[in-house]
């Protein structure tokens, strides 16, 4: 029960100043009855922690709208980028299926055969390495049934034959098409070359950018010599001398991407020397000719950094897309059927360039691809360092160089190549 107080009717002054100041101030204290000095008048709620909860309520409805409309613009720029796709090219089947054909490959075969079971001689093309000094000489005192010296090969020869008749034979058996190859370059190139350099964990990590350098004349037009340089890898072709020419091509070489005519030379000299660009440049081939392989055998022994053959695979889609446009180009600009192809560019002959296969083999195992070097004019020689002029008739280089537009602006209409892969941004510079 509360107190009693006495004199109730008398105004208590104390407790009308206690009550004034804390209505003034209401905040400071607890209310009290003005009516009394000691009943206590219950305490007012304050207003600020609903209206912090309210304030928490609506930032977060505030959050959740805005990550609502971002998610839903992500998700329409993502259906325009969808919708914007080029639809996927329509191949022409019959096209596709002459181009697939390799002229040569019955000849390849039996050429093969012949070399595995070392029979030499019987191919006249190849009687020079039949008679290289370095493995054989002629016994002046005995004669065959014709009245000819004797030809005695060395123990040498017969230990170089036996690796030469293993990698071509692997080589050989592993010459077939296969769309995913590209996949596999930077395992095929780039690791074995970092191996050696000692550095590891980079098999499945590409080079940010490449410069491949052409040997057109075109370049000596231009000073793309430091925009070359600038790249993490450039690669030369078929050991093009660059002293004299650095303000036009650049002075810098990662790779020496060369044909095995280039290493078929070298073989001849001694230590099989094949290093223009210093002996710590690693070399890549391809194989324009099988017995080419008795080059390599002899001379990968003598190179202290990699000598890498390209993979039989890779060779042929290198082939397979080149003849597509040769193909293309013929029957678009002559009118005539497929079949009559071949007698103009030479079927059994005809073969990609030394070029075409190194841009290949940039797309594969590069982040960014540069051109340079690729192209003509009426003006400018064949080749920049000689004086060349002619184009050689095995390559239909206007084929190729449609083959490179479409790789700048719209490669998506390329065949052959895996759709898996995705063909990397290239510049052309000319």
């Amino acid at each position: 029960m509360p107190k009693s107080v006495e004199n109730q009717n008398e105004p208590n002054t104390q407790s009308f100043k206690i009550c004034t100041r804390l209505y003034l101030w209401p905040h400071l204290a607890t209310p009290i009855n003005p009516f009394s000095d000691f009943v206590l008048v219950p305490m007012k709620r304050s207003v600020r922690p609903l209206f912090s909860l309210l304030i928490l309520i609506v930032f977060a409805a505030t959050l959740s709208c805005r990550t609502a409309v971002r998610h839903s613009l992500s998700s329409i720029e993502l259906e325009k980028k969808v919708l914007i796709q080029p639809p996927k090219p329509v191949f022409n089947a019959t096209l596709l299926k002459y181009a697939a054909v390799d002229a040569s490959e019955a000849q390849a075969k039996q050429e093969i055969e012949q070399l595995l079971e070392g029979n030499f001689a019987s191919l006249g093309r190849y009687r020079t390495f039949a008679s290289w000094r370095r493995f054989n000489h002629h016994d002046i005192r005995a004669r065959t049934s014709v009245g000819l010296p004797v030809m005695l090969r060395s123990p040498q020869f017969y230990r170089y034959w036996l690796d030469f008749r293993r990698v071509l034979s692997d080589w050989s058996r592993n010459k077939r098409f296969h769309p995913d190859v590209m996949l596999d370059l930077v395992r095929l190139v780039r690791y074995p070359i970092d191996r050696h350099n000692g550095l590891v964990d980079s098999e499945q990590r590409r080079y940010s950018s490449c410069a491949v350098v052409g040997n057109s004349g075109i370049l000596l037009k231009s000073n793309h010599g430091a925009l070359i340089d600038s790249h993490e890898v450039v690669i030369r072709l078929n050991n093009a001398r660059i002293q004299g020419f650095e303000g036009k091509v650049g002075s810098k070489t990662n790779i020496s991407f060369v044909n095995s005519n280039i290493l078929h030379l070298c073989a001849r000299r001694d230590g099989c020397f094949c290093h223009p660009y210093g002996l710590n440049v690693p070399m890549i081939m391809y194989i324009c000719q099988p017995l080419h392989f008795f080059d390599y055998t002899v001379c990968n022994i003598s190179h202290k950094v990699p000598l890498l053959v390209t993979d039989p695979r890779f060779d042929v889609l290198c082939a397979r897309i080149v003849k597509y446009y040769s193909l293309k180009r013929f029957v678009e600009e002559t009118g005539k059927s497929f079949d009559q192809w071949g007698a103009v560019h030479d079927g059994a002959m005809f073969h990609y360039s030394s070029g075409m296969q190194a841009i290949m083999l940039a797309l594969g195992i590069c982040d960014k691809v540069s051109v340079f070097g690729f192209g003509k004019s009426d003006s400018a020689k064949h080749h920049y360092h000689t004086n060349q002029k002619a184009e050689l008739r095995l390559h239909d280089y206007q084929a190729e160089y449609d083959f490179y537009r479409d790789l700048v602006e719209r490669p998506q209409v390329i065949p052959f190549i895996s759709d898996k892969f995705k063909i990397p941004p290239v510049v052309l510079y000319q």
